[in-house]
């Protein structure tokens, strides 16, 4: 369960100075990382505080020259492109970073003598897929010490060859990567992520948990309580292996309306796969996603892996959405916790389970709502993150 946001009533302190790391994964594979750290610097700059983006885009550097081989050498050896210029030109009270694979090196993390603080938005420190799993399940191999198992399985890209660096660079644990050893406070989302680090022996003091938000879309009236009757449920994410999209359809009733919202490699084994009553949206922006969901009956999160915390989840719990998610996963960890929603085992029959969701799913949207506006919100983010940067750089005064 999120840690519930601070007290109300506190002084706000002066604005602070904060550099944003962030490599942007390519746009050809839309990315919630990426939209939580655009959401979070724009909150950031909307309190207040000065912030400066040190970005590095892979859709503007792929089409270098030897872009390749580079990115490969600076993963398996830490060494290559850094943010320390540009962050020695704005002179940060303190810098966060979220991603630096592939387009930033590690190494110069030992030289910053800044506060710093790190997200982990998923496992790349302690698998080469970032994801732990492999073959659509749960894989913690490299992660109990087998270092090589992700080049043996290709884990990464499904080659060796693209394993290999990752795997040269994860091989003495994640106690060993510069950036979790440099970083004064590390932030997961999720609690299953922080059992993950915590497996790798990653010092629990330094741990702080603080869920992603989304935008608030407005007081949830009639599209959380009244409304007409809903029939039709949403699968929105990639549609991969990893995301179960293939298991769900094979088991998904003929009489049971489902969308799915999304694109990726398994489209044309998903539609093969469907039954009559699917229906493939294909990709949506996000805004339309958002516009589209309180017109649903219920979110359906049938993902394979124990993932970190999908933006999706958030983005239904703001239109008052009930989740249905299939065990394993952070999602499915936080349902039962908070109550917003329903949760299925794997060698569950499916039937019954939708059939009682339908029925309870309408009386809990409001509740659904209520755990946004206390968990989710910019505001609640906001404050935690505020309070995290003050105890990074060693102030124990009260924050927003």
């Amino acid at each position: 369960m999120p840690a519930p946001p601070p007290p109300p009533g506190v002084i706000r302190k002066s604005p602070l100075r904060i550099a944003v790391v962030h490599s942007f994964y390519a746009s050809g594979q839309p990315s919630g990382e990426n939209e939580a750290v655009r959401d979070q610097v724009r909150a950031l700059r909307t309190a207040g505080h000065e912030v400066a983006l040190v970005a590095a885009h892979t859709d503007a550097l792929a089409a270098r020259r030897f872009y390749a081989v580079r990115a490969t050498a600076r993963v398996a050896t830490g060494r290559g492109r850094s943010p320390v210029a540009a962050l020695r030109d704005f002179a940060p009270d303190l810098v966060h970073v979220h991603n630096l694979f592939p387009n930033f090196g590690r190494g110069w993390v030992r030289a910053w003598d800044g506060p710093l603080v790190a997200t982990l938005h998923n496992y790349r420190p302690l698998c080469a897929g970032a994801t732990l799993s492999r073959d659509g399940t749960t894989c913690t191999r490299c992660l109990d010490g087998d270092r090589w198992a992700g080049v043996r399985h290709g884990c990464y890209r499904d080659s060796r060859l693209a394993t290999a660096p990752l795997a040269w660079a994860n091989r003495r644990g994640a106690t060993d990567d510069p950036l979790l050893r440099r970083a004064d406070r590390l932030v997961v989302v999720s609690e299953l992520s922080r059992r993950m680090y915590l497996r790798a022996r990653i010092d629990a003091d330094r741990i702080a948990l603080i869920p992603n938000f989304v935008d608030d879309p407005g007081p949830c009236t009639d599209p959380c309580t009244d409304g007409p009757p809903r029939e039709r449920w949403v699968f929105a994410g990639r549609l991969s292996a990893e995301k179960g999209v293939l298991d769900l359809l094979r088991r998904w009733p003929e009489s049971v309306p489902l969308d799915i919202v999304g694109d990726g490699e398994l489209l044309d084994p998903a539609r093969a796969t469907a039954p009559s009553s699917v229906r493939f949206l294909g990709r949506l922006d996000r805004a339309e996603l958002r516009r589209r969901l309180p017109s649903y009956l219920g979110l359906v999160f049938p993902s394979r892996c124990l993932e970190g915390a999908p933006l999706v989840q958030v983005e239904a719990l703001a239109a008052g959405l009930p989740i249905l998610a299939f065990d394993g996963s952070s999602v499915a960890e936080s349902v039962r916790s908070l109550g917003t929603g329903a949760t299925v085992g794997w060698q569950q029959p499916l039937a019954p389970v939708l059939t009682d969701a339908s029925e309870r799913f309408p009386g809990l949207r409001a509740h659904c709502r209520r755990v946004f506006d206390t968990y989710f919100t910019e505001r609640a983010w906001l404050r935690q993150a505020e309070r995290l940067y003050r105890e990074a750089m060693g102030s124990t005064a009260s924050i927003p």
